[in-house]
């Protein structure tokens, strides 16, 4: 029996996710929707998440001067006084360009953006609460994409106030630099905003209540971070829960269940996150959410629900802006029978901390509890004719190559670019190169893309010495018998 529907595709949440799966169902010459606060337009990348976490450190790195201050000293700033009114106007600035992309998109595709809040009122119906109207409108959808996000956890025994304890969402919210903080969750999030006000002058205390931070990145790049991070007075604090937070008008103070107590200026909880789907009326879809608030797909991103979809960091890992774009992609291929590829198993990881750190393929410990073979090679900013020239003396550069098959198993950057640099590497690993590529290929000089050549050159002439020391050992075997 056919059914007429008021849309092909109705998308909840305009994120990156949700965008492109909107874009490409409307691409198909489907009719598409898509509901969001006009607030929110972009989502939590746009508005309070990785656009602004990482135009705010760029407004730092600048106004600090902190690039530079390996060649004019370490006294070097561009502004004295660093405001909170000089790193919202950089961060507005982009917020409204990136909003105004996306609605250009949108509008290019002839895709309705209806501002709003959808719920379920059946597995194929939304009731939408219209922004600015006392109304609401019901629509009917052949299709749904949920692409709703996440929102900050919020622990019971924590009193946010959105003055002195904040969540994530709400850092940026604070009236002026505070001159200390404390940063509970050694998160990816945690960290980068940890990193970005120490390089502002703020006396940092990090808390964690696992041993060690980013443990999922290589040891010796979080080692070089911590070193790094150190330098700019932040203390750690590892393997230390938080029993309760207490603000007053003039500060915090943070309680540890050892009993250690923290007063700072600011407290910022960043220990996890949950998916956004209280307000859906996920029953009346047929739809459970797990207690973390998160949506669980198939492969092709169906939840239990066949004409159902969720895509981005509403489905948990590994939650990030790039993947979603082609979560949502490949949703709404997928369910008007687009023929389409899945996304490639290898993945970069970027990380934008002060100095940042990213990443791709394997680890050594990884790889030595699957006894692979490997050797590494490294190479550092300081020895590079670019690392000179920008100031930046403590990047490197690890390979990790298969010993036999001299196959690149893995690449991992700190430093200046790394974020930029990682998918040269990303790109040989995904064509099954090995480091002779590198060995053999002519880079520009003077550039930090040099280093995959010294790293790649370090590995070679390690294998070349096992491998003339196994020759010689070989041939000596005979008179030794």
């Amino acid at each position: 029996m056919e059914h007429t529907y008021d849309v092909d595709l109705a998308v909840i949440g305009s994120g990156p996710g949700g965008q492109k799966a909107a874009i490409m169902a409307a691409k198909l010459g489907k009719k598409v929707c898509v509901i969001d606060s006009k607030s929110m337009v972009g989502g939590v990348c746009v508005n309070t998440g990785t656009i602004p976490s990482k135009t705010l450190r760029e407004a730092v790195l600048y106004l600090t001067g902190m690039d530079m201050r390996e060649l004019y000293g370490a006294s070097y700033r561009v502004k004295e006084e660093i405001t909170i009114s000089d790193l919202l106007a950089r961060l507005q600035h982009v917020i409204g360009r990136e909003t105004e992309v996306i609605r250009a998109q949108l509008q290019r595709n002839h895709i309705e953006l209806i501002p709003g809040t959808a719920s379920f009122l059946d597995p194929h119906t939304l009731s939408v609460d219209l922004e600015g109207q006392p109304s609401h409108r019901t629509l009917t959808a052949g299709v749904i994409v949920i692409a709703t996000g996440t929102v900050p956890a919020r622990p019971a025994n924590v009193k946010f106030d959105g003055v002195r304890v904040l969540d994530s969402d709400q850092i940026l919210a604070v009236d002026e630099v505070p001159g200390s903080m404390v940063v509970v969750g050694a998160g990816v999030i945690g960290v980068e905003y940890a990193s970005m006000f120490a390089a502002l002058g703020t006396r940092v205390t990090l808390v964690e209540k696992r041993d060690q931070m980013l443990d999922f990145c290589d040891p010796e790049i979080v080692e070089s971070l911590k070193f790094h991070l150190r330098d700019h007075t932040m203390s750690f604090r590892f393997g230390e829960e938080v029993a309760s937070v207490e603000s007053s008008g003039g500060g915090t103070i943070t309680t540890l269940a050892s009993g250690k107590r923290i007063a700072a200026e600011v407290v910022m909880h960043s220990a996890g996150r949950q998916g956004n789907t209280t307000a859906l009326d996920l029953e009346r879809a047929g739809l459970e959410a797990d207690k973390r608030g998160r949506l669980s797909v198939n492969e092709k991103y169906q939840t239990t629900v066949p004409h159902i979809y969720a895509v981005g960091d509403v489905i948990g890992f590994p939650a990030l802006a790039a993947t979603s774009m082609d979560q949502g992609r490949l949703a709404a291929s997928h369910a008007f029978d687009e023929p389409v590829r899945d996304l490639q198993a290898l993945q970069p990881i970027g990380i934008y901390t002060i100095p940042e750190i990213s990443y791709c393929g394997k680890t050594e410990g990884e790889l030595t509890r699957e006894s692979v073979p490997f050797e590494v090679g490294i190479s550092r900013y300081r020895e590079l004719a670019r690392g000179q020239i920008i100031g930046d003396s403590y990047g490197m550069l690890k390979l990790i190559v298969h010993a036999d098959t001299r196959e690149i198993l893995g690449v991992h950057i700190f430093g200046t670019n790394a974020t930029e640099l990682v998918h040269i590497g990303q790109a040989i690993m995904g064509c099954g190169g090995t480091v002779d590529y590198l060995v053999d290929t002519v880079l520009n000089y003077p550039t930090l893309s040099e280093a995959y050549k010294v790293a790649a050159l370090d590995v070679a002439n390690k294998l070349r010495a096992v491998a003339r020391l196994t020759s010689q050992m070989a041939a000596a075997e005979p008179s030794l018998r």
